[in-house]
């Protein structure tokens, strides 16, 4: 409220200003961009403007002494008074120099101006001219036989302008430095989107980028955060749908099994029975690829002894032709798993096997690492061409569309086991090469994600 009334405080004009800046990302860059343009403009002014002004100073400073320098000579004296030389010297910060054919005295053990190769620049008295060396003007007077030079003692203009360059440049550079930390914070919400576009990719479509702002980025992140609810909502709709006609499905496909029963052996009743077995296979297992989907999956955990577990799995298939063997680790480990769905997943790698193994042997590991469990299922089969490997594990996909069901199942396989091992908090990662065969590596943790914290 109190911001409120501030602002109807100001002029009627600075508010659509103030509301325009705040609606408008491209027209606040502008505003930094023209902020920090003016700062550099005012920084390298009044830089130059400091050397201009110590530039200046030298210059006029001998115009000063001008007016005085009959009354400073008079003090020296000629002969001149070396005690009153060096007193006048120290208290007007000068260099005085006093030179004729028999002598030569400098007020400064060195002197940074070489007065003898000085050049004639005005007048100033019958006596006295301003003479010019090294950029610099000096004063020169003859009294008496002597030659007297006074000029500024020496002055490190060079330093201070080095030191006004320097303060210049860091100024420049701290403007820059809070123009960036200001484009920076104004960008935050591009970094959020990423992030969130980043964890929708990869299927979380319950994640909502979180803003308040009103200008373009915010409108953006209200576009991204619609665009979820849709996938989501459409996605739902998918899953009720398919789950709906499944179970549907599964009433006549009963029906079907029983009159089945009824008829008299022969092969097309055979080929009828495996072809219903089939569909029924299907069914199950678009359900269970839903129940597992994402947010969806529930499992039954249990402690299992993992190499026992896969092991006895594993041996219901030793009367495989071409030979299975299994190898664990002799030190046996508990994990918590759902005992269906990991037999599940054993038993679809070992069918898989099987199937693309041509009768060559098949090699079943386990062993622990880091606190995972791995199982490796390796064949010696056709194998799996490179462009297929990252497609391979989703659903109804064949890496030869041709092949007939019978040798190519539906798709859904390794889909499964993908989504087994992810309900689990662990990965399934497929290596293969043409003609040398395929090895599947599953990784798996002590506890699945949701009970870490029980």
């Amino acid at each position: 409220m109190t911001n409120q009334k501030q602002l109807r405080q100001w002029p009627y004009f600075v508010l659509p200003i103030v509301d325009h800046v705040k609606k408008s990302l491209f027209f606040r860059l502008v505003l930094i961009f023209s902020i920090t343009l003016v700062l550099f403009f005012i920084i390298i002014s009044v830089s130059l403007q400091a050397i201009n002004e110590e530039t200046n100073t030298l210059e006029t400073i001998p115009d000063f002494f001008t007016r005085n320098v009959e009354s400073i000579i008079q003090d020296i004296g000629a002969p001149p008074n070396l005690a009153n030389a060096m007193r006048l010297a120290a208290e007007l910060d000068w260099t005085i120099n006093i030179r004729n054919p028999i002598m030569r005295w400098s007020s400064d053990t060195e002197d940074r101006l070489d007065v003898d190769v000085s050049e004639y620049v005005r007048t100033l008295t019958s006596d006295a001219e301003v003479r010019s060396t090294n950029n610099e003007d000096i004063i020169m007077v003859k009294r008496g036989g002597y030659d007297f030079y006074l000029y500024p003692r020496a002055i490190n203009d060079d330093s201070f302008n080095y030191v006004v360059l320097y303060v210049g440049l860091a100024l420049a550079g701290l403007v820059l430095f809070i123009n960036y930390l200001m484009v920076n914070k104004l960008l935050d919400p591009v970094r959020l989107l990423k992030r969130g576009a980043e964890r929708i990719q990869k299927g979380d479509l319950s994640f909502r980028v979180k803003s308040n702002r009103q200008d373009e980025l915010g409108e953006l992140t209200e576009s991204i955060n619609h665009m979820a609810d849709s996938l989501q909502s459409m996605l739902e709709a998918k899953r009720q749908l398919l789950l709906a006609i499944s179970h549907e499905l599964r009433t006549p496909i009963t029906k079907a099994k029983l009159r089945m029963e009824f008829m008299p052996d022969s092969e097309e009743k055979e080929q009828l029975k495996e072809d219903i077995n089939e569909i029924d296979l299907l069914i199950s297992d678009l359900i269970e690829a839903e129940r597992l989907n994402n947010e969806h999956s529930v499992l039954v955990e249990e402690p299992v002894m993992l190499a026992e577990f896969v092991s006895s799995v594993a041996e219901q298939f030793k009367s495989y032709a071409g030979g299975l063997t299994i190898e664990a680790q002799p030190d046996d480990e508990e994990f918590h798993l759902d005992k269906l769905r990991v037999r599940l997943l054993i038993t679809n790698l070992l069918n898989n096997g099987m199937r693309h193994g041509e009768e060559n042997p098949i090699l079943v590991r386990v062993s622990f690492v880091d606190g995972l469990g791995i199982i490796e299922v390796v064949d010696q089969g056709e194998g799996i061409s490179k462009e297929h490997l990252s497609q391979i594990s989703e659903p109804f996909y064949r890496a030869d569309s041709a092949r007939q069901r019978n040798t190519g199942g539906f798709g859904l396989g390794l889909y499964l086991c993908r989504l087994i091992a992810e309900a689990h908090g662990g990965s399934l990662l497929i290596e293969s090469e043409v003609g040398e065969g395929t090895h599947i590596t599953v990784s798996l943790p002590r506890h699945p994600p949701h009970s870490e914290a029980d």
